[in-house]
């Protein structure tokens, strides 16, 4: 026993800055800052008046923001609340909020029970809630017969990553620098994604046990690889020959959900998971930030391929004997089926290989292609478009909608325009010549591909946002410290950019490429402005001060929820979830989380008088063995990442 060690996690492959690319789309920016906050004002929209003869939302007097049977009165209806260091989730006065399927919930099979002290299985992990609720979405149960129920549904959400102290009895261990099988079985349990069938009998949600629909996706799942990486010699590995196979999810931070009803979970910060000792690493491996060695160990599990395969140094004679390639399965957008429990997961390549924070949709409209949007969370990355090549049409919509499409990256102008950057072969100079061979590998090298034509560089795009009635595109850019005086921008205005701010776009009606954005807000504490023509469009105080805004979602009244991961600071308490109204630009905090948490992943049933919020991470551990948090079971228990369920008292809508 005395060559069992404490296993020490490799955390520097989170985040970490990947692109030297030195993109800079705007010249002489020091020299023109001051002109430029001036013509982002009110955003842009003074400015693009003129020219245009359009305006964004956020620039009018008039509410467009929902259906107007649910509309009546102000958007925002509650009273903010103030900020809060409490070890109890807080909600808004006439509002109820209740934990809900945390971490170890039991879910499938034989339904094991959730073990305090950290004796769980990984057999049972499979078999119960994964850990780190992120980004979720509310199937109602009919949703295929064109239904909307709002008691009853399938809640499908991501579980981002690991805290291995809670995971286990004692923390994470190794043998001679060789992680115990059994404890990488169960870290790798914990990750993936959980499909839990609930319905609410007499005003209590619970789950459905035994329902065939109740699902858990990990680690380590079977999946399909489809679009043009599919059945390549970039995707061909010991474990599939053909280049047509993958296994398992990992890092899905937010979501995204299709017309069609199926789930999308996205894989962001995979690269830490892979090591390769190969010198030089080629760009697959380097650009993303895979590292010699892995987060957590699992490569060195030898002799149990679902865990060797985490190890990416070219070994073989050919990639068909090692795992060199194993990262090009990782990085994609993970389509999930929740009303098909058998379904396998399917990658969908055409959506491009980053760290996908998570993928939102445009507006759908018949018989005209689909649009989705997504973040490269890291910082100095971008943000992209895919727009299908086959329109959309009800009745026949699949997911192969997803594999055939064009890919975009966007480069925000000084002037409040923008542009998408094809990504195709061929185009905007991305040929042989180049350095791109084809389109495969321009999808899996997408970072080097938007680097080469020219996108802006952002500050950490994360979750995103489409309103549901003017379609206008709403984004985080949750912060980045590292952004020098001489790298601000228009998009990006602050440098040590420590707060954050939100940013959004509409797109022209007569070109695909073109669009306009503003700035919405900016993060900060008290005394923060956004800055206008004349005067502060929006200047923040007590009752809505933020950081670091990361979680975006639209209720379809047009409300616009906004949650930030800090992990709590002295100035802005623990992390919170505000509302906003697009058009007036107000905003009131409406939640707050307990201590080191962060607040992730919203949605809600169809009649809006539902809502579930995800808490991650709540709680850390102290020197002493102790817990910053004992959050939700409380005494002396490990805190437990969970959902949280609000209700208004009354019975009316959230937010109203």
């Amino acid at each position: 026993m005395s060559d069992i060690k404490k296993f020490e996690f490799d955390n520097s492959g989170i985040d970490p800055v990947t692109n030297f690319s030195g993109n800079r789309p705007f010249a002489s920016v020091l020299e023109t800052r001051i002109a430029r906050r001036t013509v982002i004002k009110g955003g842009v929209s003074a400015a693009l008046a003129g020219m245009l003869g359009m305006s964004l939302i956020g620039c009018s007097n008039d509410n467009d923001g929902g259906d107007p049977d649910d509309n009546q009165g102000p958007l925002l209806g509650f009273t903010a609340i103030a900020t809060s260091v409490a070890n109890e989730v807080k909600v808004a006065a006439g509002y109820t909020a209740k934990p809900f399927v945390p971490w170890g919930t039991p879910l499938t099979g034989a339904l094991p029970e959730y073990l305090g002290d950290g004796t769980n299985t990984g057999a049972d992990q499979e078999q119960q809630v994964g850990m780190n609720h992120d980004g979720m979405h509310y199937f109602p149960i009919d949703f295929k017969e064109g239904g909307s129920s709002s008691e009853e549904g399938l809640l499908v959400m991501n579980h981002e990553y690991i805290e291995p102290d809670f995971l286990h009895p004692d923390g994470p261990t190794e043998v001679g620098g060789v992680r115990p099988e059994a404890e990488v079985h169960k870290e790798v349990a914990a990750h993936g994604v959980s499909v839990i069938h609930i319905k609410k009998t007499a005003g209590v949600w619970d789950i459905v046990h035994g329902s065939q629909y109740n699902r858990r996706v990990t680690g380590a799942t079977d999946m399909a690889l489809r679009g043009p990486v599919r059945g390549t010699d970039y995707a061909v590995t010991k474990h599939s020959n053909d280049g047509t196979l993958a296994r398992g999810t990992l890092n899905n931070c937010s979501m995204g959900y299709t017309p069609w009803g199926t789930y999308l979970a996205c894989e962001e910060n995979w690269a830490g998971y892979f090591k390769s000792n190969d010198d030089p690493k080629p760009r697959n491996l380097s650009r993303y930030g895979v590292g010699s060695r892995s987060r957590y160990g699992w490569d060195t599990v030898a002799g149990v391929d679902v865990y060797e395969r985490f190890d990416a140094t070219s070994k073989g004679a050919s990639a068909a004997d090692d795992y060199r390639n194993e990262p090009n399965t990782y990085g994609w957008i993970v389509e999930i089926d929740p009303f098909e429990p058998t379904s396998t997961p399917q990658k969908r390549t055409a959506l491009g290989r980053f760290g996908h924070e998570g993928i939102i949709f445009g507006l759908v409209e018949e018989g005209k292609p689909i649009v989705c949007y997504s973040g490269d969370d890291s910082r100095f990355e971008y943000i992209y478009k895919y727009v299908s090549n086959q329109a959309y049409y009800a009745d026949t919509a699949s997911g192969a909608l997803l594999d055939d499409g064009k890919l975009y990256v966007a480069k925000f102008n000084d002037d409040g325009s923008g542009e998408w950057l094809e990504l195709s072969h061929g185009v905007n100079g991305l040929t042989v010549a180049n350095g791109f061979a084809d389109q495969a590998d321009i999808l899996i090298n997408a970072r080097t591909a938007a680097d080469f034509v020219g996108a802006t560089p952002m500050d950490r795009p994360e979750w995103g946002a489409v309103h549901p009635t003017t379609g206008e595109a709403y984004f985080t850019l949750t912060n980045n410290s590292k952004r020098k005086e001489d790298q601000v921008d228009a998009a990006n205005p602050r440098p040590n950019n420590q707060y954050g701010h939100i940013i959004r776009w509409r797109e022209n009606s007569d070109s695909v490429t073109a669009f306009q954005w503003d700035i919405f807000v900016l993060g900060g504490p008290a005394g923060t402005a956004t800055p206008g023509e004349s005067a502060a469009l929006v200047t923040l105080d007590d009752s809505n001060k933020f950081n670091s805004p990361d979680g975006l979602w639209f209720d379809k009244r047009g409300v616009l929820w906004i949650q930030t991961d800090t992990g709590g600071t002295e100035e802005f308490g623990n992390d919170q979830m505000l509302a906003a109204d697009p058009s007036t630009r107000e905003i009131r905090r409406f939640f707050t989380g307990v201590v080191d948490c962060e607040v992730t992943g919203v949605t809600s049933t169809p009649d809006l008088k539902t809502m579930f919020v995800n808490v991650q991470h709540p709680g850390s551990k102290n020197g002493d063995g102790s817990y910053t948090s004992n959050w939700p079971d409380g005494g002396s228990a490990r805190p437990r990442a969970s959902t949280v369920i609000i209700t208004k008292d009354d019975g009316g809508v959230i937010g109203s």
